[in-house]
C-alpha cells in the first residue's frame, strides 16, 4: 500500500503505479524496474507484506483452497480501496514504525493471513494468483532475453524464469543465440549502450545502471575493450550497429 509518493513498476510486459492510498498486488517470478518517487509536499512511504509461499501454502490447506489451473492473468493487479483492507494496512503501521519491539511470529503470522482474508474477500478471483505454487513453464527464451537483458541478476536466475535447470538454459541457449549467456549478456547490454550514446546523445552517467552494470569504470574499460575506443569518443556518430 502506498502511504505517500508514487510507487512505479514496469515489467516487459506491464507498467502498474500507485499513489497514497492505493493498493498493489505484485505476482512473483518477475523482472522489473521500481521507480520510488516523493511527490511535493509528500515523504516516499510504502507498506510492503510479502506472502511466502510456505505460509501460502498453510493457509490453501486450512481453508481448503484448491486452484486446478495454472494462473494467465495479469501478475501485477491493482486492488480496489475498500475500508477493510484500509484499515488492515493501518493497523500495520505500528509493525512498521517500531521494528525494534518484541513482536513474536505468530503476530506476524495472524496479520499475513489476516491480509489475504481481506484480499480474497475484496476479489475472490485472487486465489489463482495467490495459491498458484506452479514452477514457471518452460517459455520462449529468445523473446525472454531480448526483452530482459539489461537486468543485472545471475544467469542461474534467468534459467529459473525461463522454466530451466541451469544445464538445460545453456544448453537451449547455445542453441538460440550461438553463444554461452554470459558473453551474450554482455555483447547485448553494449550494443545497446553504444546505440545510446550514437543515437540517442545519453552519456553512460545516466543508463550503466539499467544495462546491467555494475560501475560507470566497468562500464567504460569494458566499452573500449570490444569497440576500440572510450564511450566519449563514440559520442554523436552514427555508426550502424550489428
Amino acid at each position: 500500500m502506498q502511504v505517500s509518493g508514487q510507487f512505479t513498476l514496469e515489467t516487459s510486459g506491464q507498467k502498474a503505479s500507485m499513489r497514497r492510498g492505493e493498493m498493489l498486488l505484485i505476482g512473483k517470478n518477475q523482472l522489473g524496474q521500481i521507480t520510488k518517487t516523493p511527490l511535493p509536499d509528500e515523504d516516499y512511504e510504502t507498506i510492503l507484506i510479502i506472502l511466502q509461499e510456505d505460509l501460502l501454502r498453510q493457509i490453501a490447506l486450512e481453508e481448503r483452497i484448491q486452484t486446478e489451473q495454472k494462473y494467465a492473468g495479469p501478475p501485477n493487479i491493482l486492488i480496489p480501496r475498500n475500508d477493510f483492507l484500509e484499515g488492515y494496512f493501518q493497523s500495520i503501521v505500528p509493525y512498521v514504525r517500531n521494528p525494534d519491539k518484541d513482536t513474536t511470529a505468530a503476530m506476524s503470522i495472524l496479520k499475513v493471513k489476516e491480509g489475504v482474508q481481506l484480499l480474497l474477500h475484496a476479489m475472490p478471483g485472487l486465489s489463482r494468483l495467490l495459491f498458484d505454487f506452479s514452477e514457471p513453464h518452460k517459455i520462449d527464451l529468445e523473446r525472454f532475453m531480448v526483452t530482459n537483458f539489461h537486468f543485472n541478476i545471475p544467469v542461474e536466475k534467468f534459467a529459473e524464469l525461463t522454466g530451466r535447470s541451469l544445464a538445460g538454459f545453456k544448453r537451449d541457449f547455445q542453441k538460440t543465440f550461438g553463444m554461452a549467456p554470459r558473453q551474450w549478456l554482455l555483447d547485448r547490454r553494449l550494443i545497446e549502450a553504444r546505440h545510446l550514446i550514437e543515437h540517442k546523445d545519453e552519456k553512460p552517467s545516466a543508463f550503466y545502471l539499467d544495462l546491467g552494470f555494475e560501475s560507470l569504470s566497468h562500464f567504460s574499460h569494458t566499452f573500449k575493450k570490444k569497440y576500440g575506443k572510450a564511450p566519449s569518443e563514440w559520442a554523436g556518430k552514427t555508426v550502424t550497429v550489428r
